[in-house]
């Protein structure tokens, strides 16, 4: 898999988080909140919980087996959520 997509997707993922002021402790809530924090359907945060799901995999349990479609998908969602995150502009101040 494509290690810094995912990297960027989750880092967006958290920046969407933190800007309505949540700091999650597990990695998956980042994605999962997607619905909430940048207003996004299940079917595009879904793909990046199934590439959280495909790392956990390869980091743990040496499973190398990351489908090409799934790489070009997280690479193609991830573009849309640095889109989205730009759209939130500047956080608000507590």
């Amino acid at each position: 898999m494509r290690s810094r997509a995912y990297q960027a997707a989750h880092a967006l993922s958290l920046a969407a988080l933190r800007w309505h002021g949540h700091r999650p402790k597990n990695r998956a809530v980042a994605f999962q909140a997607l619905e909430h924090s940048v207003g996004w359907p299940p079917a595009k945060w879904r793909v990046l919980s199934l590439a959280h799901t495909k790392r956990n995999a390869v980091q743990y349990d040496a499973v190398i087996e990351v489908e090409k479609a799934l790489v070009e998908d997280l690479v193609r969602v991830t573009g849309e959520l640095y889109a989205a995150c730009e759209k939130l502009g500047k956080p608000p101040r507590p």
